[in-house]
């Protein structure tokens, strides 16, 4: 390459968000009126330019490579409008001149970045710390930027930038700093001995020794290289300024390469803001823009009123007011900051702490949101009509249209009510079950997370055909649909193969059995079946019986409504058979836990009852009765449990009054500790309560019991009793004080008003401290 030249090619280094580059940038192009414009970006997007220089593009927008084969990898190009790159490419449209992206190609720097990736972890892996950190080796050990800040004397590289180069207004001197910068950095990236530098420093010169070849084949095509302006990042701009090495054919030939695709995606503030990483994105895109829209109008001085003036207007919508004087004030304050490090103007850090100190008056919390409002903003950018199309967006537009859904792509929130039962007042089968085909999208939809409907109760507790959806469209769900391209072309295979995944990775039975009813939601049987699968295969070893009757709950739910959505549930029933039998013979070795597990088993418990009376012709009943009186009958279980395992058999005629009769007496015979008595009764309490309230000779061995324990043992005894009645409804309540009443020869009403009356205070207190009340002591 000739070296002659090479010097005359004007190369403008940039960071990637940068409002000052953009200023700046489009004064060197006025004034050189190049033929060709060369842009760091993927040299395959070419044809993307005129997509994005389109009038009717409305930018935050991004450029999106994913590799067509799995394990799915991305790399994106993002573009605010006051990226350099972006405006670069719109001077050239609007002038007549050459535009083109010159850095690798998505395919080789998707397969490039998954190499640094895998390099880094490996490092990871083997770097060990064994002794003290000195604040040197720290330094020596921070980021290339952090490493710059702290050379400057700066807050943070954010605010070294700006100062340095957002806010510098300088013609020319801005290019001529930037080769100053990149050589600084590239110095100090050279002298660092770390690996991982030197493997980020082995990409860097990749990539630029390709650029080069791209620059020198732009000459070879015509261009006068003093009519070629470079648009790159700073770090890029010193190395592409030299005559160092280019790519040859070879050198090319050997590059990783993946194949991608290439799409334009709407893209947004809070996304731009939520990246990190020097080129990628900048903690404050409003701001920046603030400051863009200033510099075109040649108002940058205003940019300190216009930030603190709208921190205050969104202090006064949320009801803080803040007056203009205090505007002034922190205006003030800001540009005394700015002075302290020599700056000519404040930079963002020096607003922010000048509205904390007057606008905040000191407290962070009081401006945060403003702060994110102000900062970050909530724009999302839009493509022009006709832009290209990624396979499933093409493939949702269509599945709207055809299930009539279009007139919901609205940024209004519509109600939607589906009956999924088939409609037999229609003739095509399409427009008997339109209900039950657009549930099948929205769950997909959910499923893969595009948040363009969201499910809320139906208002019909027991209607397993009814749904209740809420839909709104937003750029935002765009994005999400883009982003889905991912995972498969069309919706259904990309909720196939998230569920896949999760399947793949799937370690308990709550896991899979959700993962099954998922599956049935968005009918995808082949899914189903592998998840039926993985859940058989878990449960096998599992003897854990909360998780086995969760798992069992949601099979039972599925075979219950899997007509309903066309599904053949049938494969399902030996499982729920299975299910249930393991959770029946685990029961007894369960039940033997502490007070807070027996909480959970008793829905458990309850859930296994439900199963058993309505599976009753797939599930062994029997065994359940079985096993349910073995635990009744214990004595060395959790009390709570034995006794709500004798109110089941009780209230499904298992057991006979006279063998209930019996089972009180025993349980509630003096000498018996509080815990185990108390704990019985509570949990015989939490079933079939009018059953019990009918049984007067139960409440006189309760009151019997009662009067025989101690002091102490009365105690402890009032923790079980306290929560056993606090769950019985007011009238329940009067029942019992009636009942008590009775037997101990007071009027009912009498009764009923002392027992049902508000606490006293020191009965409020005493209650009170029950709950760190330390039985350990007995």
């Amino acid at each position: 390459m000739n070296s002659v030249a090479t010097a005359a090619v004007h190369i403008f280094g940039v960071r990637h968000l940068s409002p000052g580059g953009s200023l700046h940038l489009l004064e060197l192009l006025q004034e050189v009126q190049p033929t060709a414009v060369l842009i760091e970006g993927p040299s395959d997007a070419n044809s993307e330019i005129h997509h994005l220089t389109n009038l009717h593009t409305t930018p935050p927008v991004a450029i999106l490579a994913f590799t067509e084969d799995v394990p799915v990898r991305t790399v994106l190009w993002p573009f605010a409008a006051y990226s350099p790159e972006l405006q670069a490419m719109k001077w050239a449209a609007e002038n007549g001149a050459h535009a083109a992206f010159i850095d690798l190609p998505s395919s080789v720097t998707v397969s490039m970045q998954q190499l640094r990736l895998e390099a880094k972890e490996n490092m990871e892996d083997e770097e060990t710390v064994t002794e003290e950190r000195t604040e040197s080796d720290s330094l020596h050990d921070a980021s290339i930027y952090s490493r710059i800040a702290a050379i400057a004397g700066e807050y943070d590289y954010d605010m070294y930038w700006e100062r340095n180069y957002e806010l510098n207004p300088n013609k020319g001197a801005y290019q001529d700093a930037i080769i100053a910068f990149s050589t600084q950095m590239r110095e100090l990236t050279e002298e660092d001995e770390k690996q991982h530098q030197r493997v980020e420093y082995a990409y860097n010169a990749v990539r630029e020794a390709f650029m080069r070849r791209q620059i020198q084949d732009t000459i070879a095509a015509g261009h006068e290289p003093n009519r070629i302006v470079v648009v790159c990042g700073a770090y890029h701009a010193a190395a592409l300024a030299q005559d160092f090495h280019l790519m040859t054919d070879q050198e090319w030939a050997q590059l990783p390469s993946r194949k991608t695709k290439l799409t334009l995606m709407p893209y947004s503030y809070y996304k731009l803001s939520s990246m990190s990483g020097y080129g990628a994105g900048n903690n404050a895109p409003n701001y920046y823009e603030m400051m863009w829209d200033r510099m075109r109008t040649n108002t940058l001085e205003e940019l300190p009123h216009y930030y603190l003036s709208s921190i205050a207007r969104w202090m006064r919508e949320t009801g803080n007011h803040r007056s203009t004087a205090e505007v002034i004030e922190a205006v003030r304050l800001a540009e005394a900051l700015a002075a302290l490090y020599g700056g000519s103007a404040p930079t963002l850090r020096d607003l922010r702490d000048a509205a904390q100190t007057l606008l905040g008056r000191g407290d962070l919390s009081v401006i945060a949101e403003a702060l994110v409002r102000v900062d970050v903003g909530t724009a999302i950018g839009s493509l022009a009509e006709g832009v290209s199309q990624t396979p499933i967006q093409d493939d949702l537009n269509r599945l709207l249209k055809q299930l009539k859904l279009e007139k919901y792509k609205t940024t209004v929130a519509t109600d939607l009510s589906l009956d999924l039962r088939e409609n037999r007042r229609v003739t095509s089968e399409e427009s008997a079950f339109l209900d039950l085909n657009r549930s099948t999208l929205l769950h997909r939809l959910a499923w893969l997370g595009i948040s363009f409907a969201k499910l809320r109760p139906s208002g019909q507790e027991h209607a397993t055909w009814a749904e209740h959806w809420v839909i709104q469209w937003s750029p935002e769900v765009e994005i999400q649909v883009v982003e889905s391209t991912l995972l498969g072309e069309t919706i259904e295979v990309a909720s196939a193969y998230v569920l896949q995944q999760k399947l793949d990775s799937c370690s308990t039975i709550a896991e899979a059995s959700l993962l099954i009813r998922k599956a049935c939601d968005c009918r995808m049987l082949e899914q189903m079946e592998t998840a039926r699968q993985t859940l058989q295969r878990l449960a096998a070893d599992s003897r854990d019986v909360v998780q086995i009757v969760a798992a069992s709950k949601e099979l039972s739910m599925i075979i219950g409504y899997g007509g309903l959505r066309r599904m053949d549930t049938d494969r399902l029933l030996p499982l729920l058979k299975q299910l249930f039998m393991r959770a029946c013979l685990f029961l007894l070795d369960a039940a033997q836990c502490n007070d807070e597990a027996a909480s959970d088993m008793m829905s458990a418990m309850n859930e296994l009852n439900r199963i058993s009376l309505e599976h009753s012709d797939e599930v062994d009943e029997s065994l359940w009765l079985q096993e349910l009186l073995h635990l009744s009958e214990r004595d060395d279980r959790n009390p709570r449990l034995s006794g709500f395992a004798c109110a089941i058999l009780m209230e499904r005629h298992a057991i006979t009054a006279q063998q209930c009769a019996e089972e009180v007496s025993r349980r509630l015979s003096p000498g018996i500790p509080a815990d185990l008595g108390a704990g019985w009764f509570e949990g015989l309490s939490q079933r079939n309560r009018y059953a019990l309230l009918s049984r007067q000779s139960l409440w006189e061995q309760l009151n019997a019991y009662i009067v025989s324990l101690s002091n102490e043992e009365f105690t402890r005894a009032l923790v079980f009793l306290r929560r056993a009645f606090g769950s019985f409804t007011p009238r329940e309540k009067t029942m019992i004080a009636e009942l008590l009443g009775e037997m101990w020869g007071v009027h009912a009403d009498q009764a009923a008003e002392i027992l049902t009356g508000e606490l006293k205070e020191d009965e409020v207190k005493m209650i009170d401290e029950l709950n760190d009340f330390d039985f350990e002591d007995f």
